[in-house]
């Protein structure tokens, strides 16, 4: 059974940086692209950065710059760095795989970026 578990959030002031990661489980991770969501109070979730199963990278506008995804094929996990947090960017982020058969999501893991 395919899982993803996220891990590094937490609470930082503006432009400060973090790490999130995402470990994987259960599933062939040499083959699959990677996604990274927040949802934000209230809002819609979204999509903010993949890579694809090649270590191809794209971005949201929103981040582009900023944002940093990676995935490390020993340890089957992606991370996402953040640099120049702003408060825009509090959230809870989610690690995500997406496939025809339904997607895997993680519990996420909440950024909170203070002005």
């Amino acid at each position: 059974q395919a899982r993803v578990r996220e891990s590094g959030g937490g609470l930082v002031q503006a432009g400060e940086s973090l790490r999130l990661s995402c470990v994987t489980s259960g599933i062939n991770f040499r083959i699959i692209t990677m996604r990274w969501y927040r949802q934000a109070t209230g809002k819609q979730r979204e999509m903010v950065a993949q890579i694809t199963s090649a270590g191809t990278p794209s971005y949201s506008d929103a981040v582009k710059g900023r944002f940093s995804i990676s995935r490390d094929y020993s340890r089957n996990t992606v991370a996402l760095q953040m640099n120049g947090l702003q408060p825009e960017d509090t959230a809870v982020y989610y690690c995500n795989i997406p496939r025809d058969a339904g997607d895997i999501w993680g519990q996420g893991t909440q950024v909170t970026v203070s002005s």
